[in-house]
């Protein structure tokens, strides 16, 4: 693995970790679309929030959220969409399922609501330090 994979994913558990601290619920980590990958998929309150997640071991190369730019966001777009479309078939599925068979099976999905208040898509940046706990943070709201 390289260098950049391991500080990437350590990132994403960084800020797994913020994102759970704040209540939300997590829906989905890692979703995997025809167009890339979604990194944390989440529940604030009723409105649903994409997370993008960057991660550096410094600011030699910028702010990590600078990576965002407006072609990646174009593409989070389209997969939120993919993740959409993907997440109202397993609850279909999971639904039919437990009408199939009543109490026979865990629902795979409980209680998860089908109408959001809103959709919006947030950037957790993390910022490896030499010394202690990585600098987390959370731009809310950035398309």
């Amino acid at each position: 693995m390289a260098k950049k994979d391991g500080v990437g994913r350590y990132g994403e558990r960084v800020a797994l970790q913020h994102v759970r601290a704040r209540g939300w619920e997590v829906l989905d980590t890692n979703w995997r679309g025809k167009d890339g990958e979604l990194d944390i998929v989440a529940l604030d309150g009723d409105v649903l929030v994409v997370i993008e997640v960057k991660t550096r071991s410094g600011h030699g190369f910028g702010h990590p959220a600078e990576a965002v730019t407006p072609r990646k966001l174009a593409r989070i777009k389209r997969l939120t969409g993919q993740w959409l479309t993907a997440f109202r078939e397993r609850l279909a599925a999971a639904r039919l399922q437990e009408e199939a068979a009543p109490g026979s099976a865990v629902p795979v999905l409980p209680n998860v609501r089908t109408r959001f208040g809103g959709i919006r898509i947030d950037v957790v940046a993390v910022t490896l330090q030499a010394q202690g706990r990585a600098v987390v943070e959370h731009l809310e709201s950035v398309a």
